[in-house]
This record gives C-alpha cells, structure tokens and sequence, in this order.
C-alpha cells in the first residue's frame, strides 16, 4: 500500500489583490518556494535567483491553494484577474494545471499566468496552460548571446528551442497570449535586436507585444532603463500590435479587514512596491500606508530603497 503524502505546512499562497497595468485588480497566486526559477534575469526585482532549475516537482497542497483563493473571493473584494505569479517561474509547479482547473471550476474571474515562457517546449507544461484564459509570457532577447547576458539562464535552456515552444504554443492555445519584452539600456535595445525581436513575434502571433523596462529595483545595479520616448522608437520599430505597459491608473479597490503593516509586510515579500501601490491595493490613504511602511521600517521589517524618482519598499 502507498504511503499517504505528507505535504509541509500551507503558507500565505495568495496576496492582494494588487494593482496591476495590465490586469487591474489582479489576486497573485504564489505556488513556489522564493526565487524558484529557470532564469536569473539581471533586471529580476526579487534579486538574484542564485542556483536555476527546470525540474519541475509538487511542492503545496492544491487543496490549500484553492482554499485560500476561494476565501478572498468569497470575501466581496473587488478582482480583476486571478493571477499565477510571484517567486519565481509558475510552471515549475506540476500542478499548476490542476490548481488552474479547480479554479475555472470555482470563479467566472479571468486566470492569467505570467511565465518566462522556457518550458512551453514541454507537451506537460503547454497543456497545463491550456485552461487559463491569459498567458503572458516574455521573450527578452533572441540571439542566444543576449539571452545568456540579459536572462542568464539555466545551462540546458537555448534561446531558438524557447522560440519554438512559444510558436508551438500559439497553435495550441486558443486565449489571449501577451508577450512581454523587457529592454535593459544598452543591452537588448540595438536596432538590430528589435529587427531579430519583431521576426521572432511574427513567428509567434502574441495576441499583444508588451514593452516594459526596468521600472522596479534590479537584481543589478547595471540594468537600467530606457526612457518613454525610447521605449515608444521600439514600440514604433516592433509595428503591429506592440504597446508601451502603461501605470495602473484605476481608482483605489474596497477596503481590507486584514491588518496594514501585516498586509504590506506580505506584499513586499512578493515585489517591490510603491506608496500609491499599497494604498490602491489595500483601500487606504496614502499617507496610512506612509505610517505603516514607517512603523515597519523601524522595526527592521522593511526597507525602503529609491529607484528613479519613486521610494520602493522592500524587505529589509
């Protein structure tokens, strides 16, 4: 007789809801163990990956997932998108296409998934993904030179073969697909990239081509981004369907029961985040959510760490 699995202790698996650009209200669903990824990308704003992995295994209980998104849901707050994201790469997790059917099953809210898009070579991982309604995964650089410099990637990883699984997974997936490509300032912004880039999307027929930069704390201090004007000569160079992400601007959501400081404490662990995101996220005013990052930067809690013009809190 097989011996009944044990799993470990269910930690927070779902924060927010967050504000999102693309995805308003969006409820992150964190189904890995911190910083558990195929890539170690210089501009990462949870820091440096450290040891990559393609292995995939089973680490939480899809019932305790699913328990905790049904909890949020069922609390009234305001959701836009239902969203795998967080600590690393999601389909790492095996059973992401499990935990993505049970909640289809339990929601009518749209699930999205962000990945870096390495393992769609895989049969397993494209079919997990089938059920959800928005896959956003990203294609940064195309030569594998630049992949290894801006991605810096688990050794089997080849930049032609993540090409592939991407068409490969077009021709399966009938929801939206939002390519994201994130431009590091003089990296993988040359002419001649964004000429390799835009042969690489007409391959892959993304439904939209979303440009980001290095907007949030980098796991380098090199990478650095490029400026809105920059962004738009890419955007006008991609042609198409390519987009600048803008800033959220929707209004604040409804308010929490949950304890402030407790609250942004779980945000930071999962990004970086600004004043006016916590206060969208959470439905209070700014300056509470100034008073509380306070009170948790005293308490050695929290960092807060300027980048640009704006002040991120992180943790300390």
């Amino acid at each position: 007789m097989a011996e009944a699995r044990t799993w470990p202790a269910a930690p927070r698996f779902v924060y927010g809801p967050v504000p999102s650009r693309r995805l308003g209200l969006s409820l992150g669903v964190d189904i890995l163990p911190f910083k558990t990824c195929t890539l170690d990308c210089v501009y990462c704003q949870l820091g440096s990956t450290g040891r990559t992995t393609c292995r995939r295994r089973a680490w939480f209980s899809p019932r305790e997932v699913l328990a905790q998104v049904r909890a949020v849901l069922d609390s009234g707050r305001r959701v836009d998108h239902v969203t795998f994201s967080g600590s690393g790469e999601p389909t790492l997790n095996r059973n992401l296409g499990p935990i993505i059917r049970g909640l289809k099953k339990m929601t009518k809210v749209p699930v999205a998934v962000l990945t870096n898009g390495t393992l769609l070579t895989r049969e397993d991982v494209r079919s997990d993904l089938l059920a959800a309604d928005v896959v956003v995964p990203s294609l940064d650089a195309v030569p594998a030179r630049l992949f290894k410099a801006v991605n810096r990637p688990h050794p089997s990883l080849d930049a032609q073969r993540v090409i592939e699984g991407l068409v490969r997974f077009r021709r399966e997936y009938k929801g939206q697909i939002w390519l994201e490509v994130m431009i590091v300032k003089g990296v993988n912004d040359t002419p001649d990239h964004i000429r390799a880039l835009k042969e690489a999307v007409a391959a892959i027929r993304p439904d939209r081509v979303q440009l980001n930069t290095v907007v949030r704390p980098p796991a380098e201090a090199a990478a650095k981004p490029l400026s809105a004007r920059e962004l738009g000569r890419i955007r006008r160079l991609l042609g198409g369907r390519a987009e600048v992400v803008a800033d959220f601007g929707a209004g604040r959501g409804a308010g929490t029961r949950t304890d402030l400081e407790e609250a942004i404490a779980v945000m930071v662990r999962r990004r970086p985040v600004t004043a006016a995101d916590i206060s969208r996220a959470l439905g209070r005013h700014r300056d509470e959510a100034l008073k509380a990052a306070g009170h948790l930067i005293k308490a050695g809690a929290v960092k807060a760490v300027r980048h640009g013009r704006k002040t991120f809190y992180e943790p300390a």
